[in-house]
């Protein structure tokens, strides 16, 4: 049996579909968290590197339209704090990044969330 992946037009709808949906999900993680946690005292960054072929591919063109930037790092477009969380917390940041990069996996993108101490 052959597996065919699915393959992802990226037009404006598409696009804004994906932000949408993961920033929902980036945004109710670290709602989620906060209920349960609070803030927490560890402060820090988070974000979301996608791995792409070209910068300036057709992906990377539509990660741009979602907010992302071109990382330092050859061939990876960078989104910093997804969720658009205002705190300090770094384990409210990451679970919002881990959240985001979830949904991106979902349409196929190779995304992976980082996240560092302040």
């Amino acid at each position: 049996m052959d597996l065919v992946k699915e393959v992802v037009i990226f037009n404006d709808v598409t696009i804004d579909e994906i932000a949408s949906k993961a920033n929902l999900a980036a945004s109710s993680a670290q709602s989620t968290f906060l209920a349960e946690h609070g803030e927490q005292a560890y402060c820090g960054f988070a974000w979301v590197d996608v791995s792409v072929e070209r910068t300036n591919s057709r992906e990377a063109k539509a990660l741009e339209k979602m907010g992302f930037k071109k990382s330092w790092e050859p061939k990876t477009m960078q989104l910093w704090s997804p969720g658009n969380y205002h705190g300090q917390s770094m384990d409210v940041k990451e679970v919002g990044a881990r959240a985001y990069a979830e949904v991106l996996t979902s349409y196929g993108f190779k995304a992976y969330s980082n996240s560092r101490a302040d």
